[in-house]
């Protein structure tokens, strides 16, 4: 069982920046992929960013490669979004997911993750 909470969201002017937090409890959480999605209003919900188990290996959508990082402390049992040069459409409300089946590579579909966070709002304001 993998519990996520994550933490850090508000309300910032375009151009700022914002880290994101996920802390995750269980024993497993560093052998689990992790990734972190977004939610518009009206809109699907989108992968942002994923990160290996190991850390090796990252996915970031086309609509913040360059300005967005994700990384992970498995020390900490905590991963992290870096989020810089926010933009009013980067507005939504975040998920922290995690992949718990030892999958090869990164999925991309909600679908390839069976734990969730409750979410945090982002707003970027122009």
């Amino acid at each position: 069982q993998v519990q996520l909470v994550e933490s850090g969201g508000g309300l910032v002017q375009a151009g700022g920046s914002l880290r994101l937090s996920c802390a995750a409890s269980g024993r497993t959480f560093s052998e689990n992929n992790m990734g972190w999605f977004r939610q518009a209003p009206g809109k699907e919900r989108e992968l942002v960013a994923a990160v290996t188990w190991s850390g090796r290996s990252t996915y970031y959508a086309d609509s913040v490669k360059g300005r967005f990082t994700i990384s992970r402390d498995n020390a900490k049992n905590t991963v992290y979004l870096q989020m810089n040069s926010l933009k009013p459409e980067d507005t939504a409300v975040y998920y922290c997911a995690a992949d718990s089946k030892y999958t090869i590579g990164i999925v991309t579909t909600t679908q390839g993750y069976d734990y969730w966070g409750q979410g945090t709002q982002v707003t970027v304001s122009s």
